[in-house]
């Protein structure tokens, strides 16, 4: 309507327009006024009045207030409403979550028994009724390498058992492999014997890895396990680094030349070893001849087993040598290595002045008479010798041993010599 009316005064003659001043005014003044309340109207319409479904104009802020009470009244008999029961199971408490955590298992029975589910073996009843005994041998038990993976599960935890035996178990590679992990981490077992368990370089090498750690082990059985040269090679290092192991058997394998080599370095390095057996292996040639100058530079070792190998003659001498420097080694065993007679006679130059050997097994070996007169002469002539016994079982003697013995025992009066008897005793029988 304004606008019209602008569009009218544009085409109106002046004197119009003049008197149509007054007029325009106050309509203005009308329009504005109407204006005014539709407007408010409107905006409070908008705000705070709302129309019903029969078309009563309701206020709004009361419709918000009642609607608002509905949906917390609503929430609140969805919450904790006395029809909505939660039972005493649902609750969750800190002294229920404390029954519900499984018990500490100190014996491992429950470790053990997972164990064996998981690598689908069946538990053996004999380790868990021994478990916590100071000493467990399960020999000949044909645990195999699932089994053995299986019992090294609760022996890392294991605070009872201090010696172990699992000899004859064929646990093969990887399950000597498993002992030698739990070993890393078991700080109670003190004397583990594994042999005839088929370990191969494979398990060697674990059980090198084993050794460089391993701060607890004392006696170590590796006898009858198909080591090769290779794995001397993997020894060799551990043996050098380790200085707690006293004991250990190595007896029973297929160590050659290349073997005799590599443990002489570690052997005459070696700080912690008493007493080591490598009796029935295949070591021979310059594999000897570097042993025995390991055994030469060594000052610990008490006991050592040489036999069932292929000393020979250069063998012999180099034991000879070893002898005169060594001044803490008390047996040895080089018996069944076919020795001849001469290198018998170079061996005992060397007990001509060592002061500690007190046993010394040549027995089955070729050195006939003289070898063995040659020895016992060597001991006669050192005054300061310590030789208690000499083993020359299989090997005949002749009148002459006979007679220097005879002395040699007013001299030594705890000696004591066995040998393969005397020649010319011998007599057929009577028809």
């Amino acid at each position: 309507m304004v606008h019209g009316k602008k569009l009218a005064k544009e085409t109106l003659l002046p004197s119009v327009l003049e008197d149509d001043d007054a007029e325009t005014e106050s309509e203005k003044l009308q329009l504005g006024e109407q204006r005014a309340s539709p407007t408010e109207f409107d905006v409070r319409g908008l705000k705070d009045q709302r129309s019903s479904p029969d078309g009563n104009v309701l206020d709004g802020g009361e419709k918000e207030g009642e609607e608002e009470e509905e949906e917390e009244e609503t929430e609140e008999e969805g919450l904790g409403g006395g029809e909505c029961v939660i039972s005493d199971e649902e609750y969750d408490t800190d002294l229920e979550l404390g029954d519900k955590e499984e018990a500490y298992d100190p014996t491992g029975q429950t470790s053990y028994v997972e164990a064996c589910e998981m690598l689908q073996v069946v538990p053996a009843s004999y380790f868990l009724r021994h478990m916590q005994n100071s000493e467990l041998s399960m020999m000949h038990r044909g645990l195999g390498p699932q089994g053995t993976k299986a019992l090294a599960v609760p022996l890392v935890t294991n605070t009872s058992i201090l010696r172990l035996n699992l000899r004859d178990n064929w646990m093969e590679g990887m399950g000597g492999a498993a002992i030698a992990e739990m070993l890393k981490e078991n700080c109670y077992i003190t004397e583990v014997d594994l042999s005839d368990n088929r370990l191969g370089d494979y398990g060697a090498k674990a059980i090198a890895a084993m050794l460089k750690e391993n701060s607890t082990l004392v006696s170590l059985n590796l006898s009858g396990n198909h080591f090769t040269d290779r794995a001397a090679e993997h020894l060799s290092p551990a043996l050098i680094t380790n200085t707690k192991l006293q004991r250990l058997d190595l007896s029973y394998n297929a160590l050659g030349e290349r073997a005799g080599q590599i443990l002489g370095d570690s052997v005459s390095e070696n700080t912690g070893l008493r007493s080591l057996s490598l009796a029935w292996n295949c070591i021979r040639g310059k594999g000897t001849v570097m042993l025995a100058n390991g055994l030469a530079g060594n000052i610990f070792l008490r006991s050592v087993d040489l036999s069932y190998n292929g000393f020979g003659k250069e063998g012999a001498i180099a034991l000879g040598q070893a002898l005169k420097e060594n001044n803490v080694l008390e047996e040895l065993n080089v018996s069944n290595n076919r020795i001849p007679p001469d290198g018998a006679i170079r061996l005992a130059m060397g007990l001509k002045v060592n002061k500690t050997i007190k046993s010394l097994n040549m027995g089955r070996n070729p050195i006939q008479h003289a070898g063995c007169y040659g020895i016992l002469k060597s001991v006669q002539e050192n005054p300061d010798s310590a030789m208690e016994a000499l083993n020359f079982s299989d090997i005949t003697v002749n009148q002459d041993f006979e007679d220097l013995y005879t002395t040699v025992k007013e001299i030594f009066p705890t000696l004591t010599v066995n040998h393969g008897g005397r020649i010319g005793t011998f007599r057929k029988a009577k028809a």
